[in-house]
C-alpha cells in the first residue's frame, strides 16, 4: 500500500515540486577539454510529453557514477530528482589523445519537468572522486526557449509491456544501421537481444519490472562505419568502431540525434544495434549501449555491455599496456564489483566465501591493485555465462532501487 501511494503522489504532482506526470525536461551539454581541463555548457533546452524515468528513490542516489545532476526546487534547495552518469567524455581524457588536442562531446539527460523555477547542477569528478567541472543554472518552465518536442515517433514496435511506464523500467532497442528495408530484421534482432538478456539473472526473474520498445529509424547505407577498414558509411547514428583508436570499441557521438529519435517514445535505458559481424560494443553508465548485431559473440556482448550501462558495472579483465590507469590505491572505485581494497567495507565483504566469492586481482584494466570478486564472470570474458554472485547482486539492487520504496 505504502508503494502504492508514493507513486499515487509521484504521477499526481504531488511530491517536491515535480509535474511527473505531464513533462520531461531534456537538457543538452557539451562537454569539452583536454586530459587537464574540463568545460561544462548548456547547448539546449527541449520539453517532451510524458515522464518515463523513476517515480521512487528521486532524491538520492544507488551508485555514485563519473557525474551527477541534481534538480533543486530554486526557493528552498529540496532536491526534486538526482541521477548518476558516466561520460564517454571522461573516458576520453584518460587517452593519450586527449593531451594533444581539445575535444568536445554530447551529453543529454532527462529529468522530470519541475513546475516552478529550479536550479539545475551537472558536477563531474575524476578518478578521485574530486570534483572536476561543475555547471549551475536554473530553468523556468515556462521559459518561451524551451523547445516542445512534437509527437512524430520513429517507428517502433512493443516487444515486452510489463506494466504502467510509472511502475516499470523503460528500455529502448535502437536500431543503427539497418536500412528501411531491413526493418524487419532489426525487429528480429531486438528481440533476439532482449531473450538473450532475460537468459541472465537477475534479469531472467524480473522480466515484470521492464517495459522493452524497439525503434526502427531508418540508415541510408546497410552496416556502420569501421575506420580501420577506410569504410563509412551514411547510418541513423553515424556511429563507428575504432574509439579512442580502439579497433573494437563501437561507439556513437552523436548523443543529441540519438535522443531526437526517441523523442515520443517511452525510453530512459538505451541499447543500441548495430548491423555488422565486426566484433566490438560499448557500454556507458546511464547513458547507452551499442553493440554489434551479427557477430558470433553479439549475446553475450549486449549483456555485458548492459551490464555497464544499466547496472554500472566496471570491465573485470585486464592488460598492462593502458595509457594512464583508472583505479588508484587511495580511492575506492565507485563500481559494485571491483576493489582497490581502500573501502572493501562497502564492497562484497559480507559475500566473501559464498559461491566462490573471494578477492581476485585483476580488473578495471589493471593487472595489479584492482581486484575482483570471482576468477570469471561476464563482466569479464565472452565464454562464462552468467554473472557473478557480486554483479547479479548489485544489478539485483538497481532494479529495486528504480521499482521500489
Amino acid at each position: 500500500m505504502h508503494k502504492l501511494l508514493t507513486l499515487l503522489a509521484c504521477c499526481l504532482g504531488l511530491a517536491g515540486s515535480l509535474a511527473a506526470q505531464d513533462k520531461t525536461l531534456r537538457l543538452d551539454y557539451i562537454f569539452s577539454g583536454t586530459d587537464k581541463t574540463t568545460e561544462i555548457s548548456l547547448a539546449q533546452m527541449k520539453s517532451l510529453d510524458g515522464w518515463y524515468g523513476r517515480c521512487v528513490n528521486r532524491d538520492r542516489l544507488q551508485l555514485a557514477g563519473n557525474g551527477q545532476i541534481t534538480v533543486r526546487d530554486a526557493q528552498d534547495g529540496q532536491i526534486l530528482y538526482t541521477n548518476s552518469f558516466s561520460t564517454l567524455f571522461q573516458e576520453w581524457q584518460n587517452s593519450e589523445e586527449a593531451t594533444k588536442v581539445r575535444k568536445s562531446f554530447e551529453n543529454v539527460f532527462l529529468v522530470p519537468m519541475p513546475e516552478k523555477p529550479a536550479e539545475i547542477t551537472v558536477e563531474l569528478f575524476d578518478s578521485h572522486r574530486r570534483p572536476s567541472a561543475s555547471i549551475r543554472h536554473t530553468v523556468d518552465p515556462a521559459d518561451i526557449l524551451v523547445r516542445p518536442v512534437g509527437l512524430h515517433p520513429t517507428p517502433h514496435r512493443i516487444l515486452h509491456q510489463a506494466g504502467d511506464s510509472r511502475e516499470k523500467i523503460d528500455i529502448a532497442i535502437v536500431a543503427e544501421g539497418y536500412t528501411a528495408e531491413e526493418a524487419e530484421l532489426f525487429y528480429r534482432d531486438a528481440r533476439t537481444a532482449m531473450e538473450s538478456i532475460w537468459s541472465h539473472e537477475p534479469f531472467k526473474s524480473m522480466q515484470d519490472r521492464f517495459n522493452i520498445v524497439a525503434v526502427a529509424p531508418a540508415s541510408n547505407e546497410s552496416g556502420v562505419s569501421i575506420p580501420h577498414n577506410h569504410d563509412w558509411k551514411d547510418t541513423a547514428l553515424g556511429s563507428h568502431f575504432d574509439t579512442f583508436y580502439s579497433d573494437r570499441y563501437l561507439t556513437t557521438l552523436n548523443i543529441f540525434r540519438l535522443h531526437d529519435v526517441l523523442a515520443g517514445i517511452p525510453y530512459e535505458h538505451i541499447i543500441i544495434l548495430a548491423n555488422t559481424d565486426n566484433y566490438g560494443g560499448g557500454g556507458i553508465f546511464n547513458s547507452y549501449v551499442l553493440t554489434a548485431a551479427h557477430n558470433r559473440f553479439a549475446l553475450p556482448v549486449v549483456v555485458h555491455e548492459f551490464g555497464h550501462s544499466f547496472g554500472g558495472l566496471a570491465d573485470e579483465y585486464y592488460y598492462d599496456d593502458q595509457y594512464e590507469e583508472s583505479y588508484h590505491a587511495d580511492a575506492e572505485p565507485w563500481e559494485p564489483n571491483i576493489t582497490t581494497l581502500f573501502d572493501f567495507d562497502s564492497k562484497w565483504k559480507g559475500m566473501m566465501g559464498k559461491n566462490g566469492v573471494g578477492l581476485h586481482e585483476g580488473g578495471g584494466y589493471q593487472s595489479k591493485g584492482v581486484f575482483r570478486p570471482c576468477d570469471d564472470c561476464r563482466m569479464k570474458t565472452n565464454q562464462y555465462p552468467t554473472f557473478c554472485p557480486v554483479c547479479e547482486q548489485a544489478i539485483r539492487d538497481i532494479i529495486n532501487f528504480y521499482t521500489v520504496e
